[in-house]
């Protein structure tokens, strides 16, 4: 069980707040500092430090905090585990959309018919969300294909795939797109704020001194399907890995758009928390999904 004065950390660190952690908790804001104060002796160290008169982490509280998180999670997962102990073959884990509009499917497939009384859950949300859902013990594991503290999670590479810009194939350019700025007078068609799709963009631009707002008009859309629908009617252009418009390519409702200096790739990673005494069970799973 997790000591009551680690979850009032939890929750300072949640909301850098000691009134709104006193709030959530129910208790009193000297119970609040009481507790962090004992902690700090405890571990002979400042866990929390002010910048004017915001409260920040010190390294030692964001050691502390992650190690925290990965005890909950634990003892979330042990906890689901003991009640439901007859039920070996449970796993409950997440997919970004990417992910899982192209690859679970068939990994799903193979997973089931080597083991047919597998309890499966799976959750599709971006990599914000399932890093959340991951630290509040939601799920055991996630694949994403988004950035995440390396730090903070353990890891096992899934594969790694092509970035590529697409179009529809009669889709009229204002001019002729030889690099990504010869596209900024093009509606472009992006995921939500929280994508790991839309971070990878977000992260080259960003490398080049450029930016989303570049772009003279933008729909953003949580849906893949939207987006891909659009792009193949001519609403746009987007930009999508190379492996969630496979198909497309294939039969010619959408093509790539041929930028020079442009080639990029990323990792679809299977995450989860750093330090979890599970961590041989998620390799295991990890063995199974890959196989």
């Amino acid at each position: 069980m997790l000591d009551f004065r680690m979850e009032t950390f939890l929750a300072v660190c949640q909301f850098m707040n000691f009134t709104r952690a006193s709030e959530k908790l129910n208790i009193t804001q000297p119970a609040v500092s009481q507790h962090i104060r004992f902690l700090e002796k405890h571990y002979n160290t400042k866990l929390f430090r002010y910048e004017g008169k915001k409260l920040r982490l010190t390294n030692a509280g964001e050691i502390l905090k992650n190690a925290s998180l990965t005890m909950m999670h634990d003892e979330l997962s042990m906890q689901s585990e003991m009640q439901k102990s007859e039920d070996a073959g449970r796993i409950c884990f997440g997919a970004t959309r990417t992910v899982g509009d192209t690859l679970m499917g068939s990994i799903l497939e193979k997973y089931l018919s080597r083991y047919p009384d597998a309890d499966v859950h799976m959750i599709v949300e971006n990599t914000r969300e399932l890093l959340k859902r991951l630290d509040d013990g939601e799920i055991d594991f996630a694949l994403v294909e988004g950035f995440f503290k390396k730090s903070e999670y353990d890891f096992q590479k899934y594969s790694e795939e092509n970035y590529i810009a697409v179009c529809s194939p009669g889709y009229c350019f204002r001019e002729t797109p030889d690099k990504i700025e010869n596209l900024f007078g093009e509606r472009l068609l992006l995921r939500e704020e929280g994508s790991g799709t839309r971070e990878v963009l977000e992260r080259y631009l960003d490398s080049q001194n450029l930016s989303i707002g570049d772009f003279e008009k933008v729909m953003e859309a949580g849906s893949l399907h939207t987006i891909k629908e659009l792009t193949k009617a001519g609403c746009g252009i987007t930009f999508l890995y190379e492996v969630a418009v496979r198909e497309d390519l294939e039969n010619g409702s959408l093509i790539q758009i041929p930028l020079k200096d442009f080639h990029l790739s990323h990792e679809f990673t299977f995450i989860w928390r750093r330090g979890s005494i599970y961590a041989d069970k998620y390799r295991e799973i990890f063995h199974r999904f890959s196989a």
